[in-house]
């Protein structure tokens, strides 16, 4: 392991504190390390512009809570580096390591006593001549959702090229395995083992008789077009990219490759989730 990536959450403080634990040991084992320009604060010595980041590193370390473990996946994907998540949030259901484990993670990484985990990705390219025009990854979840309140979002769904239905609600959420339990469980979609590659569409708070979530298997392409005469806000991974204007085409379908995970060993994904929903023996 030659050059490492650090993504600390900027406003935490302990996430700054352990991106400064993380370099003097990289530094002591005389590993190169990258942080990106707008993230590296009083370690600007080693910020680098976000197009130079990706290419090259051996790993990247993810220093935060879910939100920027998703970042992170979303800088170093196409490169293919595999990224470590350090839980410095709340639920912390990507990340693998608690900050008092840093260390001993890090001398596993550099011994190579670790396994790299595929999760699949979503691929949204949107037809629009806003900013959210153009071709986006997400490893939970797309969202489009009403841009003002008080008024549904209508949107037309095919599946395949085939038209499905209109739906009329809050929004829709185009979810993968990895972001069944996040926002599209929150709105009763399904939980579904990550080992899984699909598509779930999930209504959030529809105005219909067809309520229930959709899975579609990972390569089939599904289109939502924004309808009527109403806008509809466009959201990657609790990333806001812009409001679509009516006739804008969000089409959504399985990556071409996956998102690449650090663990320690397999991890058993319905005992994680038992333990981060407070599940108890009967």
């Amino acid at each position: 392991m030659k050059t490492v990536g650090i993504v600390p959450h900027r406003d935490r403080a302990e996430a700054r504190a352990l991106a400064a634990q993380v370099v003097a040991w990289c530094e002591r084992h005389e590993i190169e390390i990258r942080i990106p320009e707008s993230d590296a604060l009083e370690l600007d010595r080693l910020g680098v512009p976000i197009e130079r980041f990706a290419p090259g590193l051996d790993l990247a370390i993810s220093l935060g809570g879910d939100g920027t473990m998703l970042r992170t996946v979303d800088l170093v994907y196409e490169a293919g580096v595999p990224v470590l998540g350090v839980n410095v949030g709340q639920l912390g259901y990507l990340a693998e390591v608690d900050p008092d484990d840093l260390d001993d993670a890090l001398h596993r990484l550099v011994t190579g006593e670790y396994v790299v985990a595929d999760r699949m990705m979503l691929q949204v390219t949107v037809e629009s001549q806003g900013p959210a025009g153009g071709r986006w990854w997400a490893l939970n979840e797309a969202v489009l959702e009403k841009s003002h309140p008080g008024r549904l979002a209508r949107l037309d769904v095919s599946i395949n090229g085939a038209f499905f239905t209109s739906y009329a609600a809050d929004g829709v959420i185009v979810a993968t395995p990895t972001g069944s339990t996040a926002y599209s469980f929150s709105a009763r979609g399904p939980i579904v083992s990550p080992r899984l590659r699909c598509l779930l569409l999930t209504p959030v708070s529809p105005h219909m008789l067809f309520d229930r979530s959709l899975v579609l298997d990972a390569e089939e392409d599904l289109d939502l077009v924004v309808s009527d005469d109403r806008t509809a806000l466009l959201t990657i991974d609790g990333r806001e990219l812009g409001v679509l204007e009516p006739g804008a085409v969000v089409r959504c379908t399985g990556g071409p490759g996956a998102a690449r995970v650090v663990t320690f060993g397999p991890r058993d994904f319905h005992q994680i989730l038992k333990a981060k929903f407070g599940l108890e023996d009967r």
